[in-house]
């Protein structure tokens, strides 16, 4: 299994560093997507680079999925196996990361979630949000296997997940992290997960656009929705097939 820690970044600087050197400590590789950040903030970002950080600059900002849509073809370009999606605001349990690893290792053809585990500091508005994506991601998938649908702190094996943003539409925003789990569950992928916890900082910046990205939310959950209607034999066929290798 060839590692790389892919970490999506927009204007964090002050905690993309720690999430950097902590993949590093895990003996990773780690790639830096910069989403069009401010320039002042990219020359900053400049001063992470070392053996075993690289850091790629997108012209504009273009969304989270984006950003890690990119990463994943740096991956496949450059021979990686598998990549390890985390987030640079470091709310991430960032210790947990070792349990990650482990679980790719014992079943490098499986996905690895990060299953939050939630404290008092978490918004409410996004507690209800995600109840509402699990839902919907029950329907989508006809199963339970999606557990969380929004934790950006995942392994995913290289190949399905290529196959995946090069063949389908996926969006590139919040709606990202969803979708993708939803066509490698259709795919015949196994979900293994993994309890972490997940920590708001008072003064932590988020890029979740309550209106916008809760817009494209919705269309994601109808689109496939519609799209899980129209291959139904397929999707039953895959789930069949999961059963007998999980």
């Amino acid at each position: 299994m060839r590692l790389l820690a892919l970490i999506p970044h927009y204007n964090h600087l002050h905690t993309v560093g720690k999430v950097a050197q902590s993949m590093l400590g895990y003996g990773i590789d780690c790639l830096i997507v910069d989403d069009g950040s401010d320039e002042t903030i990219r020359t900053q970002l400049r001063e992470l680079l070392q053996p075993g950080i690289e850091i790629i600059y997108r012209a504009c900002n273009g969304g989270k999925g984006a950003a890690v849509k990119d990463g994943i073809k740096y991956a496949a370009v450059h021979g990686y196996t598998h990549i390890l999606q985390v987030d640079a605001d470091a709310q991430h349990c960032l210790e947990d990361t070792q349990k990650l690893i482990t679980a790719a290792e014992a079943q490098p053809h499986a996905v690895i979630c990060g299953r939050p585990v939630y404290n008092d500091d978490t918004p409410k508005a996004r507690l209800y949000g995600r109840k509402i994506t699990n839902f919907w991601l029950a329907v989508n998938t006809l199963s339970m296997d999606i557990q969380d649908g929004m934790c950006g702190f995942r392994i995913y094996p290289l190949v399905p997940t290529f196959d995946v943003i090069r063949e389908k539409n996926i969006g590139n925003y919040m709606d990202f992290d969803a979708e993708l789990l939803v066509h490698l569950h259709r795919r015949g992928c196994v979900f293994i997960w993994i309890d972490t916890p997940i920590t708001y900082a008072s003064d932590g910046i988020s890029h979740f656009r309550v209106w916008k990205d809760n817009v494209l939310i919705s269309r994601m959950h109808a689109r496939l929705f519609f799209n899980m209607l129209l291959n139904l034999p397929k999707i039953l066929r895959n789930r069949r097939k999961r059963k007998l290798h999980g």
